[in-house]
């Protein structure tokens, strides 16, 4: 990111920072305002909105200010940013409805509570980064067709892993090679992990139980991946991803189908290789003079090259999205049109019927991605909608679960979206 760099040098210079209303002070929030606040210039943390409000206060002091306001109207947090003072919130909605603010970042991980955050941040013509991948998984091309309306950018971001596969594919293909699979590199991936067996890891990193689960019981990189699938156009080869186990990413040229690769293009993982947690991009170039220099390069024989980077750091990397946005109108990572992948909804264990699904992370079931199309066919439940739904069967351990298995919780936004989604698309 050199040019933005430079442009952020700028602002800084004209007095001018990048305002930033971000939504949500959790593990991910606290880290992204220290970033910000102490380490990028030409940017600001203006406002911080949380359900709760000590832990807006508490980035903001780890951030070194406690000279911040308590706001309770998007009036009084846009007089607060008019003079320069941090604010705090417990109203969302009136934060992206506030003046003087450039840009939103929404790092919450929820999807319903989300939904509403991401509407009335694009209503307001604001642009939007997404450090949620269930939401932008699950809606995120009709988030894009009404960003597109407001005339505002709406992103995933930098550091995760999604913006880390498109910064990569977008340089393997500005070098002249034809990106033929973005992948991840995962170093567990287990269905049946349960907030309960991840209570420990999850407090020894200052992760919720549930966001540890989604971690490894495979959701969350299927989430990721449907995110990348749906801004390249690329699908999934088999349901849930090949994810071949490997002891390094190099090994990966041999380990995926070239004939599907070139003909679709592949979102995939590789299971248990050096260096992770990274993401890797398979190039394609059969030119007979550049495979004499890519082996001189030391990039193997060719015609397929894995291109790496062997790390993601999500609250460091994440505000550089925020500034492509304002300074330059650049998307990190945002749907072409239609969904190609979506995840799926999958019982963890054995389910009956009247009991209510927990949602991402949970007990209950599991998400995994599976190309679109045959989503629509089987009318699969999408993993971003299950949280409350009352199953109307049984359903067996490892048996997906369809629209037609459950009654949806009334009146959620998110529903109405991807309802939308479904008839424009």
């Amino acid at each position: 990111m050199i040019i933005v760099d430079t442009a952020l040098q700028k602002r800084e210079a004209e007095g001018r920072p990048i305002r930033v209303g971000l939504v949500g002070a959790g593990y991910i929030g606290r880290g992204m305002t220290l970033q910000i606040e102490r380490y990028i210039p030409g940017m600001k943390v203006a406002a911080i909105a949380n359900r709760t409000a000590a832990h807006a206060q508490k980035a903001y002091h780890q951030a070194g200010h406690d000279d911040y306001l308590q706001a309770q109207n998007s009036s009084q947090i846009s007089e607060a940013v008019a003079a320069g003072r941090p604010v705090v919130t417990e109203d969302a909605l009136a934060l992206c409805d506030a003046e003087g603010i450039d840009v939103i970042i929404e790092a919450t991980g929820h999807v319903e509570y989300s939904a509403h955050v991401a509407e009335q941040a694009i209503a307001s013509g604001k642009h939007l980064v997404l450090m949620n991948a269930e939401l932008d998984a699950t809606v995120g091309p009709i988030l894009k067709v009404h960003a597109d309306r407001a005339g505002v950018v709406v992103t995933n971001a930098d550091g995760d892993q999604p913006g880390v596969m498109m910064n990569l594919l977008r340089f393997v293909r500005t070098i002249g090679y034809q990106p033929v699979l973005a992948g991840n590199i995962k170093g567990l991936q287990d269905h049946y992990r349960t907030p309960e067996t991840q209570k420990g890891f999850a407090a020894a990193n200052g992760l919720s139980p549930e966001m540890a689960t989604s971690f490894a019981d495979g959701t969350k990189i299927s989430m990721e991946n449907a995110i990348v699938a749906n801004a390249t156009g690329f699908k999934v080869g088999v349901r849930g991803m090949y994810g071949p186990r490997c002891k390094h990413v190099n090994e990966a040229v041999s380990l995926f189908p070239l004939e599907e690769m070139l003909e679709n293009g592949l979102v995939d993982y590789i299971l248990g290789a050096e260096p992770g947690p990274g993401v890797f991009i398979l190039g394609y170039n059969e030119h007979p003079d550049r495979k004499d220099y890519m082996r001189y390069f030391k990039m193997g024989e060719g015609p397929l090259y894995v291109f790496y980077v062997p790390y993601h750091l999500p609250h460091l990397e994440g505000p550089l999205t925020a500034a492509r946005a304002v300074l330059f109108n650049d998307a990190a990572v945002a749907p072409l049109g239609g969904p190609v992948c979506d995840v799926i909804t999958i019982a963890k264990t054995d389910l009956k019927a009247g009991e209510i699904v927990d949602g991402i992370g949970g007990f209950k079931a599991y998400g995994t991605i599976e190309n679109s199309e045959v989503c629509r066919e089987e009318s699969l439940l999408p993993m971003g909608l299950a949280e409350g739904c009352r199953l109307l069967k049984d359903i067996d351990k490892d048996q997906v679960i369809r629209y037609t298995d459950v009654q949806r919780p009334n009146d959620r936004l998110v529903d109405r979206l991807r309802e939308e989604q479904d008839r424009y698309f």
